[in-house]
């Protein structure tokens, strides 16, 4: 018999959490001389951000806040990093925490770079020694480089990210709060961070993030918290918590079943990725062939019919894409029932990461066309040579 093994302590907890706003609808200095006193209070409006959330985080688990905009996510972040404080209900935490909640946040803009990494060490609770012996490491991981002395109102967005990630991953946090920053910067830093949650993940660390890709918090996060208008309305496995995501966004209950879709000629049922001995396979390797074999299914007999499919990153990148009148193949009859379409690529030069497969089929190319989203994933492993979503030989020569 397979035993679990105990749940960590609890290093986040809140209880009855509940934050509201005032909104001002005069915002103009004018507006509000005129509409001072009484009067005023016609021109203001509360607005509950997060209502009363109660949730326990376990140490070394990693937990997506997923929910559309406006559900309260961030709010609740931040409350969770102290950053605000709630109107009501409690909020305890356990450990050090290290919270990348907004684009610079807590970076002085007349500061360098050098001198903003000492004040956020600091801020996390390092003192100068510690900072001091990792900041060449702090430096390296952000690629910031020369522009360390720079002031960082110099800085482009994606160097405050770059900066500000490097700093809060070497604070030696218990907890980590990150509020949609891997959203920018560039594919290779964006790998990178990937890498170094992965790894905080296998140190037993927690990871608290808000992210509007749901590839990304399947890949990362092991638990789901689905807000929506501020009410907590699901807390659970992340998979669980993806459709229930879908069935806030799609505007049914969670858990409600969704409409029958409309029926098309043929579908897309199933996507293998196989090998070059026809076996399927989930890991390859840099320039390894790959057959992407798509299974359709059709409900009568076809005299045209069209199929392709996408590989994507988890982030939501295209790397490839291309479908059978790209490649000038006409096909025949599709026949009623179950048949098979190959796409073989000699080369797969996809970089070091993990892919997600869609692909699609329809009677007439682009017109009533059925897609079957990440109907497959594969791995390509690590290449020490080069980063990015593009493998290649490189040799380098003087």
């Amino acid at each position: 018999m397979v035993v679990s093994p105990p749940p960590g302590p609890v290093v986040v907890a809140t209880k009855d959490l509940v934050k509201t706003f005032v909104v001002r609808k005069d915002n103009t200095l004018k507006e509000r001389i005129v509409h001072f006193g009484r009067r005023g209070r016609a021109h203001r409006q509360e607005f509950t951000a997060v209502d009363d959330v109660s949730v326990e985080i376990e140490a070394g688990t990693t937990v997506g806040l997923l929910g559309p905009n406006g559900s309260g996510k961030s709010t609740l972040l931040k409350l969770m990093g102290g950053i605000v404080s709630p109107t009501s209900g409690e909020v305890h935490t356990r450990g050090r925490m290290a919270a990348l909640l907004e684009l610079g946040a807590g970076f002085h803009p007349d500061l360098s770079g050098r001198e903003n990494v000492f004040l956020n060490a600091a801020i996390m609770g390092l003192t100068r020694a510690e900072t001091e012996a990792q900041f060449d490491d702090i430096v390296e991981f952000s690629g910031i480089g020369d522009f360390i002395d720079t002031q960082v109102k110099f800085y482009s967005s994606g160097m405050f990210v770059r900066l500000a990630f490097a700093v809060a991953v070497h604070t030696d946090p218990d907890v980590l709060l990150v509020d949609e920053v891997l959203a920018v910067g560039d594919e290779a830093f964006q790998r990178k961070c990937m890498e170094r949650i992965a790894r905080f993940r296998k140190e037993g660390r927690t990871i608290i993030l808000v992210s509007h890709s749901a590839a990304q918090v399947q890949e990362l996060c092991d638990r789901g918290i689905v807000l929506k208008d501020g009410e907590l309305v699901f807390d659970g496995g992340i998979n669980e918590a993806v459709s229930a995501l879908r069935d806030v966004l799609e505007g049914r209950r969670v858990g409600e079943k969704p409409p029958a879709e409309p029926t098309r000629p043929v579908e897309v049922t199933r996507i293998e990725v196989l090998d070059e001995n026809g076996d399927p396979q989930k890991v390859f390797r840099a320039g390894a062939p790959m057959t992407i074999r798509l299974h359709v299914h059709a409900k009568h007999d076809l005299p045209t019919w069209a199929t392709g499919f996408s590989i994507d990153t988890p982030a939501g990148q295209m790397v490839l894409a291309t479908n059978t009148e790209r490649l000038g193949r006409e096909l025949g009859t599709l026949t009623a029932g179950v048949s098979t379409m190959d796409f073989d690529i000699q080369s797969a030069n996809f970089g070091a990461g993990q892919y997600f497969i869609n692909a699609n089929a329809s009677e007439i190319i682009d017109i009533d066309t059925h897609v079957l989203w990440q109907g497959a994933r594969f791995s390509m492993a690590g290449n020490e040579t080069n980063l990015g979503s593009v493998a290649a030989a490189i040799t380098a020569t003087t």
